[in-house]
């Protein structure tokens, strides 16, 4: 499975806005143990090795730079 990078949400305005919801009212450990949590769903989801590897790095790549 490659890595896609393009827009691939139907309604992300509405994806953000649960993604917003769902961290309101968490103390900042909270809130990153619920971004820790949706990670490893989603990568279960994901579930192929070298796509998560290539998102990892992406990430990376985007923060680093």
């Amino acid at each position: 499975m490659a890595l896609n990078t393009e827009p691939n949400i139907a309604r992300p305005d509405d994806f953000y806005q649960a993604l917003i919801d769902a961290h309101a009212g968490l103390t900042d450990a909270q809130s990153a143990a619920l971004n820790a949590r949706l990670i490893l769903l989603l990568a279960n989801q994901v579930g192929d090795l070298d796509t998560l590897r290539a998102a990892i790095a992406a990430a990376r790549d985007s923060v680093a730079s």
